[in-house]
């Protein structure tokens, strides 16, 4: 067996929110809507995009909703080019999501910077170039 990532689930707070975020904002297809649950679409050759009720996903799993702070995950999205960074972050934040770390050049030689969606989820946007 290998494994593999088929279906990223987000609990959020507002899954409306959160859609709107994800598909309107950030370009996500919408596969799947259902109250209190959507899956997106996030291009050939990526995984899905889950969002659920947070209180569900935590119910589901059999742990306390309640949790916070950083729970050691960040997703990654790697773009062709400075600009494409800059643009990701711009669009996010204009969307509600907060910049966490503004874009700038990374020690490793190339550029990053981060941002938190409208639920704390954290993102890493990077290319090498």
């Amino acid at each position: 067996m290998s494994l593999q990532v088929s279906v990223i689930m987000l609990g959020v707070k507002d899954v409306d929110r959160a859609k709107s975020f994800y598909v309107d904002a950030l370009g996500c297809k919408v596969e799947q809507d259902y109250p209190g649950f959507v899956r997106c679409s996030l291009g050939d050759g990526s995984s899905e995009l889950a969002l659920y009720e947070w209180d569900e996903v935590a119910g589901d799993a059999g742990v306390d909703p309640e949790g916070s702070g950083f729970r050691g995950t960040s997703f990654h999205f790697i773009t062709g080019s400075r600009e494409e960074v800059d643009d990701v972050l711009q669009t996010a934040e204009t969307a509600g999501a907060t910049i966490v770390k503004a874009a700038a050049a990374a020690e490793w030689g190339g550029y990053s910077g981060h941002f938190s969606d409208p639920d704390g989820h954290l993102w890493k946007v990077a290319t090498a170039a």
